[in-house]
């Protein structure tokens, strides 16, 4: 279990290196609730992270996570304390402090440059981080860290930018400066005309017209005549008979 967990951290890690250029050392940005639970399952984050991530790392957090955690008195103290020992970042909220997880979200904001990566068990700010690319996400369970695989948005991210590659932006410039040279490129809102094409005759206008003269009719007509024809015969042949059955 140990060794699969291990290959699925090198593989997320190899994929955030070779994408956005993470490098040693790594940081990561931690709020109250990692560390409480890194607390309550007895795990050494200073310890353990840089084995896990396979690299140096700099823990590190935020004035407004420490606020945080001293407002919320005895019940996280020991949280308070180990977030204390990490490196403080510079935050935008020096003179009114937010959330933690408002000051997390702002340090990664703009494309996270420093390309921090942020620890929490908070899940309404690991479903907020998920939706920005780029962005590593760290978490307990099961009394081990675990590094999550890569959200959509960083995988939609990576497969845009491997696309616009494959044709460089200066191609992309001298192909539509040749389709405007020969009239190819379209003006936009215009619309293609469709030609007409030269047709030949209708061919149901081709077919031969019925005649509606009596012509129709005659056959019906004659066929009528020959029953009548037909039942004289047979009446005739009847009397005959009858009158010969009396001579004799």
């Amino acid at each position: 279990m140990k060794l699969r967990r291990q290959k699925h951290a090198k593989k997320n890690m190899g994929f955030y290196k070779h994408n956005f250029h993470f490098r040693e050392p790594f940081q990561v940005l931690l709020d109250g609730t990692f560390c409480q639970a890194a607390l309550r399952n007895k795990i050494q984050i200073r310890e353990q992270l840089p084995g896990y991530l396979d690299g140096a790392t700099q823990l590190c957090t935020t004035r407004c996570v420490l606020k945080e955690l001293e407002s919320l008195g005895k019940a996280l103290y020991g949280a308070k304390l180990i977030a204390q020992r990490f490196q403080v970042r510079n935050c935008s909220h020096h003179k009114d402090p937010v959330s933690g997880s408002a000051c997390l979200l702002s340090m990664i904001e703009e494309g996270n440059p420093h390309h921090f990566f942020i620890a929490t068990q908070d899940q309404d700010l690991a479903n907020k981080v998920k939706k920005k690319a780029g962005v590593p996400l760290l978490f307990i369970i099961q009394n081990t860290m675990v590094l999550d695989k890569p959200s959509p948005k960083s995988l939609a991210f990576v497969q845009k930018l491997q696309t616009d590659q494959l044709v460089p932006e200066h191609q992309k410039q001298s192909i539509v400066q040749l389709k405007e040279k020969e009239g190819l490129a379209k003006q936009a809102g215009e619309k293609r005309r469709k030609r007409k094409r030269a047709g030949g005759p209708n061919p149901l206008s081709c077919l031969k017209k019925k005649k509606k003269t009596q012509e129709g009719q005659e056959p019906s007509a004659e066929k009528k005549k020959r029953r009548k024809r037909k039942r004289n015969r047979v009446k005739a042949e009847a009397v005959q008979s009858v009158q010969k059955n009396e001579e004799e």
